[in-house]
C-alpha cells in the first residue's frame, strides 16, 4: 500500500471520530432537554443528509475538477464550522446540517481518490483499510463522545474541532494533483446523464442499491436504539447506548477484514447472502432482552454488514472510474444512499412521533431489510469467477 493512502486512512479516521463523536454530543444536548420529542433525534440525522442529497449533482464535479486532497481540507473546514456553530448554541439542527455539508463535500473525494492511488487489485484492499479505519474511527468516535459530552459539552465540541482541524491539515500533506476536469454543461442535466450511464448494467444496480439499503437500515437501527435500549433493558446513559452500538462498529471492522477472502469483486453475489442474515438478525434482537445477547446480535448484524456493502462499494468504484469518473460515481452513490437514509430517518422520525413501540418498529426494520435485499438483488448476473466485462 502506498504511503499517501496511509495518509487517506489518517485523514478519514479523525474526520470519521469528529462526525460520531459530535452526533452524540448532540444527542446528549438535546436529551437533556426534556421538552424535545421521541422525533427530534431522527430529525438530527435527517438533517445530517439534506446535503448530500440536494448538492449531489454538484459535489462529484467539484471533487472532480480539483485536486482531492484540496477538497478534503475545505470539506474539514465547513465540519468544523459546524462544530464552532454548536459551541455557539446555534440550532442543532441547523448546526448538524452544516456539518452535513461538508460530509456531502468530503465523501467524493475520500472515496475517488482511492481508484487513483491504487490498481483494480488492490482496490477491494484498500477499501477494507478505509472502512475498517472509519468503523474504528465510529467506534472510538461515538464511545468517547458520548462520555466526553455527559463530562462536559464544552469540553466534547473542543475536541471534535481540533481533530476536524487535524484532518484538514493531514489532508493537505496527500501529494496528490491528478484531476479528471470538469463535466461542461448544466450540472443536473450532466448528472442526470451519468446516473443513467451508470445504472445501464446490473451489476451497478446492485451495487448502488444495495450500498443504499445498508445504511438507510444502518442509519435508522442507530437511531432506533436510542430508543430501543432504555425500553426493554431499561438503560438510560447515553455513554452505555453508545457501548451497546460500538458492537455494531466492531462487526463491520471484522466484516470489512473478511472481505477480500470470503467476497472479491468476482463473486459479488455472495453479497446478498450477507444481507438476509442481517435481516434475520436485526428481526431476531428486536426479542431479545438480555444485554449480552443484544451484543452478540449487534456483533454479527455488524460483521454481515461490512461483508455485504465493502465488495459493493468496490465494484461501484472500479465501474464508476472507468465509465464516467471516480469523484462523479461516488456522488451519484451518495445520493441514493443518502436519499434512501433520509426517507428512511423521516419515516422513523413520524413513526416515533405517533408514539409506535419500539419493538415493533425494529421487527419491521429487519423485515424490510430482507424483501429490499430480494428486490435489489433481482436479474444481478450469475459469478463467473472473473471480473465481469461490465467492469471493464
Amino acid at each position: 500500500m502506498d504511503n499517501k493512502i496511509y495518509r487517506v486512512l489518517a485523514t478519514q479516521f479523525l474526520t470519521a471520530f469528529a462526525d460520531n463523536a459530535v452526533l452524540f454530543t448532540a444527542i446528549t444536548m438535546v436529551m437533556k432537554q426534556s421538552e424535545t420529542g421521541n422525533w427530534y433525534i431522527p430529525a438530527l440525522q435527517a438533517a445530517f443528509l439534506i446535503a448530500f442529497v440536494a448538492l449531489a449533482p454538484w459535489v462529484g464535479r467539484f471533487a472532480d475538477g480539483r485536486p482531492k486532497p484540496k477538497v478534503l481540507f475545505g470539506a474539514n473546514v465547513i465540519k468544523a464550522l459546524g462544530a464552532v456553530m454548536l459551541f455557539f448554541h446555534v440550532e442543532p439542527l441547523i448546526a448538524y446540517a452544516v456539518i452535513g455539508l461538508g460530509a456531502a463535500t468530503y465523501s467524493p473525494a475520500k472515496y475517488g481518490i482511492l481508484p487513483e492511488l491504487v490498481d483494480e487489485k488492490s482496490l477491494v484492499k484498500a477499501n477494507g483499510w478505509i472502512e475498517g479505519s472509519t468503523i474504528l474511527a465510529i467506534l472510538g468516535g461515538t464511545v468517547i463522545g458520548a462520555f466526553l459530552s455527559e463530562y462536559s459539552i464544552t469540553v466534547a465540541l473542543l475536541v471534535v474541532m481540533a481533530l476536524y482541524v487535524f484532518s484538514a491539515f493531514i489532508a493537505l500533506t496527500i501529494k496528490h494533483t491528478q484531476v479528471i476536469g470538469v463535466t461542461k454543461g448544466n450540472a443536473l442535466q450532466n448528472f442526470t446523464h451519468q446516473m443513467k450511464g451508470l445504472l445501464s448494467t446490473p451489476r451497478a444496480r446492485f451495487s448502488t442499491l444495495g450500498v443504499s439499503l445498508f445504511w438507510a437500515s444502518a442509519t435508522v437501527l442507530r437511531v432506533l436504539l436510542v430508543a430501543w435500549v432504555p425500553a426493554v433493558l431499561f438503560i438510560d446513559s447515553t455513554a452505555d447506548i453508545a457501548m451497546l452500538t460500538m458492537f455494531v462498529a466492531i462487526g463491520i471492522a471484522v466484516g470489512s477484514i473478511l472481505v477480500p477472502r470470503l467476497i472479491p469483486m468476482a463473486y459479488l453475489r455472495r453479497a446478498r447472502l450477507a444481507a438476509y442474515v442481517m435481516g434475520i438478525v436485526i428481526v431476531l434482537l428486536a426479542t431479545m432482552d438480555n444485554v449480552w445477547l443484544v451484543r452478540v446480535a449487534l456483533f454479527t448484524a455488524g460483521v454481515c454488514g461490512g461483508l455485504f456493502v465493502v465488495p459493493i462499494n468496490a465494484a461501484l468504484q472500479e465501474i464508476g472510474h472507468k465509465t464516467i469518473g471516480s469523484g462523479g460515481a461516488v456522488a451519484i452513490q451518495n445520493f441514493f444512499e443518502n436519499f434512501t437514509m433520509l426517507l428512511a430517518a423521516g419515516v422513523y422520525s413520524i413513526v416515533a412521533g405517533i408514539g409506535i413501540d419500539p419493538v415493533i418498529t425494529m421487527i419491521w426494520l429487519g423485515v424490510l431489510v430482507v424483501i429490499a435485499t430480494m428486490i435489489v438483488s433481482w436479474h444481478l448476473p450469475k459469478d463467473t469467477g472473473e471480473l465481469s466485462d461490465e467492469i471493464a
